[in-house]
């Protein structure tokens, strides 16, 4: 049986591998954004949530 043989499925496995671990990450990587904290102070709501909520003035 062909497909026993592992002579053409075995570098297709080690290809598909060294692609997925050795381009892929580097793709990936490329596009995550850094974790620095933003500058912007949040802003203060003028109403308060619970009131509204329940129709308190």
């Amino acid at each position: 049986m062909p497909q026993l043989l592992p002579t053409p499925w075995f570098m297709t496995l080690i290809f598909a591998w060294v692609v997925f671990l050795g381009f892929v990450p580097t793709k990936v990587m490329s596009h995550s954004f850094s974790n620095e904290p933003t500058s912007v102070k949040p802003q203060k709501l003028e109403k308060d949530f619970l009131k509204l909520t329940m129709g308190l003035s």
